[in-house]
């Protein structure tokens, strides 16, 4: 199962996360399939793309709790289906 959700990539302290797709059997800061956003939670500010978020969607991934939020903010037809 493919999986997107975030990767940490931020200092002590001060976290960054990249969202990105990944097989469901890899750690948290793994290797991963493809980047498609990343998350700053201090600053409250992200980008997702939007096209190849749909496209993994389709693809069958699965989001994240978070990730899910995430979207359904920015992107006007997707609904959390959690």
């Amino acid at each position: 199962m493919v999986k997107i959700r975030l990767q940490r990539i931020g200092r002590k302290n001060r976290p960054y996360y990249r969202i990105v797709v990944t097989p469901s059997e890899t750690k948290r800061d793994g290797k991963y399939i493809e980047k498609i956003g990343s998350y700053d939670p201090i600053d409250k500010k992200y980008q997702l793309d939007q096209a190849r978020f749909q496209h993994w969607i389709d693809h069958g991934a699965q989001p994240t709790t978070k990730v899910a939020q995430l979207a359904a903010n920015k992107l006007a037809g997707y609904q959390k289906s959690r």
